[in-house]
């Protein structure tokens, strides 16, 4: 059973908006046979050109799921975002299907952010972020980099043991940097 934290940025979650929510991210648990104990983190924003903006962050054991969607329409946006975490969790599902190996999970991997810090300094270390590695294949972590929307992503890569990186190159393809 998912917890919910629902915020609102230049709007005030009524009761109404914070069960709609919940309703409709709550649809999200039947894909989980052992009911995760895990907080969604759901931000809803209001701009001043009317748009509204809804961000959805499930931290699970085994998988970040997270998506942001804007439109004219709170509740627009909230189904948009429902709609892209469950192409995720499918997604996700298949793949590991696909690959049919037993799953093994060891921590709950914290994935950098891709939250915009201000310029403070060229060199100054404005966050710092530790993470545990999850270890898997090259596929998988470019899948889990894909789901974050984020242009990279760190893993123990499962066969070597080695910390690796993959990343999104300009011309839209993957790079992977392995260490020894």
């Amino acid at each position: 059973m998912f917890k919910y934290n629902v915020r609102g940025e230049n709007i005030e979650v009524t009761e109404a908006i914070r069960e709609y929510v919940i309703k409709k991210v709550g649809k999200l648990e039947r894909y989980f046979s052992d009911a995760p104990d895990a907080t969604a983190h759901v931000n809803l924003k209001v701009y001043s050109d009317k748009t509204a903006k809804v961000e959805v962050t499930i931290p699970l054991p085994y998988l970040v799921l997270r998506a942001e969607e804007t439109s004219p329409d709170l509740y627009a946006s909230v189904d948009l975002v429902v709609d892209k975490l469950e192409r995720q969790i499918r997604k996700f599902k298949t793949k590991i299907n696909r690959k049919s190996r037993a799953v093994v999970i060891p921590e709950t991997p914290v994935i950098p952010s891709n939250e915009k810090e201000e310029e403070v300094s060229e060199l100054e270390i404005v966050r710092t972020k530790r993470l545990s590695l999850k270890p898997m294949d090259s596929e998988e972590a470019v899948l889990q980099m894909n789901m974050l929307g984020h242009n990279f992503f760190i893993f123990e890569d499962a066969d070597s043991n080695g910390t690796s990186i993959v990343y999104r190159r300009k011309d839209g393809k993957y790079g992977l940097i392995e260490t020894n």
